[in-house]
């Protein structure tokens, strides 16, 4: 009846491992606030943090162990009250060029984050999280898909060879000019026949016939149902790519969408990442640049069919002169990667196309082989200013959306592009990674603005959270009583077994990222039930071995080994369960009783195996 020394040595290692990985969640997190650039290649250095002590200082709030890791500056605060007014006028100190978000820091020891050791994520309802509430600008949503329904019109007139004057946008409205009532009257057949999404207005005018066109409710229904529904699928793809564990994305009424953050780290990068509604257009630059730019056309009407757009960067003083109509947007974007130029060594991004823009990129370069052709950045923000109110004097905040373009590069087009190319000319390698990140999500149909944001506190109640943490431990401690008092000796050892299965599925859970909620508390309360009823068999068995006339050491023996199949049957059926509970979104629960089964084993051999005359078990 020996154990070999290798069984031993390793249940030691995972014992160890098992209690060294599981300290840190006996260290909650502690409230804090967290400055960053409010661009990927913003820096933070020193003086940004004591800038931030200082606006802290005059208004009373203290702070402690302020820190400044990965290009961000963690501010703790003692409560979470200190920690929402700290928010409040850091934002209104530090200005739009640094945003200030909310998180929690974490207190583990830093013995314990060197070996990686980190504490187990707990969910909403347990812990809080970070809570979004972002409105879609469907107004923008229906101006953006009005203009590419400008841009297909034109090109379908052309393409059907339909006569027209003019065609022009203003105010989401479509007008166009035609010589005669023959052929207004030649589009109106055209756009029935082509899906009738239009109201038309035929109008008499001193210039001839006109066609005014705006959106019938259903294409504005349409338009609007598929911007929320794909900015929900982009900032789900974002999350992912941020690698938020159980994150919850959802609509709320009919344009708001409500994310919700669970144990998320680093809040100040969520919310850049998921409200930074940032796209690209390919564009021409005109061949008119030169003339009207160069020369500084000092306010005279720019040509026809074109934009300037500021060059670089917003304050680099420099413009570019683009062509009104657009090669591509970063809808046509499948795949971005970001990397250094070998020419170069700047921060470069790789582009792939899908099948469509990749045609249409080949089609616009056939034809431009030596012009330039420019990359437009393009980001829809908020000016948040606090405004007084006259009568009570509160302060509100008032949020103003504003769009900020800039020419990010432009190059000349030396032969003709297809699906795959780069664009060179950021700022920065965090810049360039961002910017790969977004386009690699998706982009947003329409920009989104944050409404509310704050620290979600536990959703069902303190109290709730209480008894959940209570019935674990009088699970744990009626389980425990109930072995010793059936058991004797052999139930303490499986409530020593139990306590050790229990560190492991904390370990297992920090380390798979699981986040821990109220329901999983009652998971766990079950598991150590589950775990337990294998030892139960085991005693069982052996008490029948004895009643049958087998000798202490071979009821050991034969308890363990004729119990294994039944335990193996039984946890194999958990494991099936939570199998499937895990793939329809659950919060994964993984203990199993066969490991709850090897360690009473091996504290079994070590207090039995070794004795010669065994006449009597403590069973």
């Amino acid at each position: 009846m020996r154990y070999p020394a290798w069984k031993y040595i390793l249940i030691l290692v995972v014992l160890v491992i098992s209690t060294l990985y599981a300290l840190p969640s006996l260290y909650p997190d502690e409230p804090a606030v967290q400055i960053s650039g409010a661009k990927a290649g913003t820096t933070i250095d020193q003086s940004v943090i004591q800038k931030a002590e200082q606006i802290l200082k005059s208004e009373n709030i203290s702070s402690h162990d302020n820190t400044f890791t990965n290009n961000a500056a963690l501010l703790r605060l003692s409560t979470s009250e200190a920690q929402l007014k700290a928010k409040d006028v850091l934002s209104k100190g530090l200005g739009e060029n640094y945003t200030v978000a909310l998180n929690l820091a974490p207190t583990t020891p830093e013995w314990l984050q060197k070996i990686g050791a980190k504490p187990m994520k707990l969910g909403l309802d347990l812990r809080g999280g970070v809570h979004f509430l972002l409105e879609v600008d469907m107004d923008k949503a229906i101006a953006q898909r009005m203009e590419t329904s400008a841009t297909d019109l034109r090109r379908e007139f052309r393409d059907n060879k339909i006569k027209f004057n003019s065609l022009s946008l203003n105010n989401n409205t479509i007008t166009i000019q035609f010589a005669n009532n023959d052929d207004r009257a030649a589009v109106m057949d055209f756009l029935r026949r082509d899906g009738n999404k239009f109201n038309q207005q035929a109008l008499a005018t001193d210039t001839g016939s006109t066609l005014k066109l705006t959106y019938n409710d259903a294409t504005k229904q349409d338009i609007q149902s598929y911007a929320l529904n794909q900015n929900l699928t982009t900032l789900r793809n974002r999350i992912n790519e941020l690698g938020v564990a159980e994150a919850l994305v959802q609509s709320q009424g009919s344009n708001r969408i409500v994310v919700e953050l669970p144990g998320v780290q680093d809040t100040a990068e969520a919310k850049r990442v998921l409200g930074r509604t940032a796209n690209l257009e390919f564009r021409l630059v005109s061949d008119l640049n030169d003339q009207y730019i160069d020369r500084k056309y000092n306010g005279q009407p720019l040509p026809p069919g074109t934009e300037v757009f500021a060059y670089e960067s917003l304050d680099s003083g420099r413009e570019l002169l683009l062509n009104r109509s657009r090669i591509l947007t970063g809808e046509r974007v499948q795949n971005a990667s970001s990397g250094f130029s070998q020419d170069s060594g700047g921060a470069e991004v790789n582009i792939t196309l899908d099948t469509a823009g990749g045609k249409l990129m080949s089609d616009a370069t056939r034809t431009a082989v030596g012009k330039r052709m420019a990359v437009l950045f393009i980001e829809n923000k908020q000016k948040i200013t606090s405004v007084a109110d006259p009568v009570t004097g509160a302060m509100t905040e008032v949020r103003t959306p504003y769009t900020e373009s800039v020419v990010i590069n432009a190059a000349n087009i030396q032969a003709v592009l297809g699906s795959s190319f780069r664009i060179t000319g950021l700022d920065s390698p965090q810049e360039a990674a961002e910017l790969a990140l977004m386009l690699r999500a998706g982009a947003l149909a329409a920009p989104m603005y944050f409404v509310e944001e704050r620290v979600v506190g536990p959703s069902l109640g303190q109290e709730n959270i209480d008894k959940g943490v209570l019935s674990t431990q009088v699970g744990f401690l009626l389980v425990a009583i109930w072995m010793i008092v059936f058991f004797r000796l052999f139930g303490l050892i499986a409530d020593v077994a139990l306590v050790i299965n229990l560190a492991m599925l904390l370990t297992i859970m920090s380390w798979i990222g699981a986040s821990l909620t109220l329901p999983g508390i009652a998971g766990i309360v079950i598991t150590i039930g589950m775990a337990v009823d294998a030892n139960v068999l085991i005693c069982e068995r052996i008490r029948e071995e004895m009643r049958w006339g087998a000798s202490p050491k071979q009821a050991i023996i034969a308890g363990y080994d004729r119990a294994y199949n039944t335990i193996l049957d039984s946890n194999l059926t958990t494991f099936l369960v939570a199998f499937i509970l895990f793939a329809i979104g659950t919060g994964p629960i993984k203990g199993f009783a066969v490991t709850l089964m090897i360690v009473t084993r091996a504290i079994v051999q070590l207090v039995y195996g070794r004795k010669r005359n065994l006449n009597k078990l403590s069973i």
